[in-house]
């Protein structure tokens, strides 16, 4: 419909969601989380995804928000591991550490 309407596909990004009107819970937006390369299947477009500071991770580690950092970084980085095009987060510098970190890692096991 969007492209019906004049909008360019490459002007177009799916964000799954990860909030709180998913679910109570933490299984709904944890699932979400790990199927959002399906929508990049089906709609062949980017995907943003946004799980930084969400209730889910509070309610999945018992942690209040001013300690959220460490867990919203391991969504973070299993997103970006996963094919995440985009993420939304709070804490840029934390996530581009892990990746650094992570791609450095990856070098080394591959001998470059």
């Amino acid at each position: 419909m969007l492209e019906a309407a004049g909008v360019g596909r490459e002007r177009l990004v799916i964000d799954p969601g990860l909030g709180y009107f998913l679910g109570a819970g933490p299984e709904p937006p944890l699932r979400a989380l790990t199927c959002f390369g399906r929508l990049k299947v089906r709609f062949g477009v980017p995907v943003l995804v946004s799980p930084s500071r969400k209730s889910f991770l509070r309610a999945l580690t018992g942690t209040g928000l001013s300690g959220i950092g460490p867990a919203s970084l391991a969504a973070e980085l299993y997103a970006a591991l996963n094919g995440a095009d985009y993420i939304r987060t709070h804490d840029v510098a934390a996530i581009r550490d892990a990746l650094t970190v992570f791609e450095s890692l990856e070098a080394v096991k591959a001998g470059v």
